[in-house]
């Protein structure tokens, strides 16, 4: 009889046997952080923390692992500061602070803690690998070839992600400009979810609207909380 994995195990077994076979345009490299061994025990410890039971989750997706966050955690949005301070995983790790993780964790300690958070949402993003471009990070949808060329994997991958156990009926997707126009355009076509929810990212709020930050954190809370 075969045991039911539960979410997070789920989680570590879609990421430690993602397969990536394609051929990247002319100085793109792929960035597949749990490969390392550090922090893939790290990434272990944090899903293992806040995922081992079987509730369904709401999905955020983001846009793809960056340097400074996921490229060293494993956990996106999570940068090894707030991996340390925040969720209490002890690490060696770079104390460099990712912009995009900090405006993330207001956001989660004013819903209520990483307790509460994490047992109702899952983050992952449209492209579960990173790509670097002359040592800096790379979007998916930055060069149209590799977005065109990275679809298949992007469709393959979401589709696995709803086996783990999900709320179809919406998911939110960080970035209400070319992130949401791709995912919502996928999902009208192969229907994940019934509704996509757009807004601003993180980094735009951390970069451009920092005068503004308690308003964008009451209206990330308004839609968390719909």
């Amino acid at each position: 009889m075969t045991t039911q994995k539960n979410f997070a195990q789920n989680i570590i077994s879609f990421y430690k046997n993602l397969k990536f076979n394609y051929s990247l345009p002319a100085g793109i490299e792929v960035m597949n952080p749990i490969k390392n061994k550090i922090t893939f025990s790290l990434f272990t410890q944090f899903y293992t923390k806040y995922y081992s039971d079987n509730s369904k989750r709401v999905f955020i997706f983001g846009i793809n692992p960056g340097r400074f966050g996921a490229g060293l955690t494993g956990v996106p949005f999570t940068d090894p500061t707030k991996l340390k301070e925040i969720c209490g995983i002890d690490n060696n790790l770079s104390n460099k602070k990712e912009l995009s993780a900090e405006f993330v964790y207001k956001v989660i300690a004013a819903y209520g803690g990483n307790d509460v958070f994490y047992s109702k949402f899952y983050i992952t993003a449209v492209s579960p690998l990173g790509f670097i471009q002359d040592g800096l990070n790379v979007n998916y949808y930055d060069d149209k070839g590799l977005q065109e060329m990275l679809t298949p994997f992007i469709i393959k991958s979401i589709k696995k992600q709803l086996k783990f156990g999900v709320i179809r009926s919406h998911a939110i997707c960080f970035g209400n400009g070319k992130n949401f126009n791709y995912l919502n355009k996928l999902n009208d076509k192969y229907a994940f979810f019934e509704e996509i929810i757009p807004i601003e990212h993180p980094r735009f709020i951390m970069q451009y609207k920092r005068k503004k930050l308690d308003e964008y954190v009451a209206k990330y809370l308004e839609i968390l909380s719909q």
